[in-house]
């Protein structure tokens, strides 16, 4: 099965911005960010699609599979 990674903690070290700041602004809590940057948890498309919003990025410079 293909791996989740994520460039979201890398994204939010460039904008000076912590997982509270960023869970506030698409409605999850923190703790479910830090899930995701740990790979721990995969992301529904709008979750994806609203963090890349938030870094104002396509959703694939993001999230990717590797096998």
């Amino acid at each position: 099965m293909p791996k989740l990674i994520t460039k979201i903690k890398e994204y939010r070290a460039k904008t000076n911005m912590k997982q509270e700041e960023l869970a506030q602004l698409i409605g999850v809590r923190r703790e479910t960010i830090g899930h995701l940057e740990n790979g721990k948890y995969n992301p529904s498309l709008k979750m994806a699609m609203d963090i890349a919003k938030v870094f104002m990025v396509p959703v694939e410079e993001l999230f990717q599979f590797i096998d």
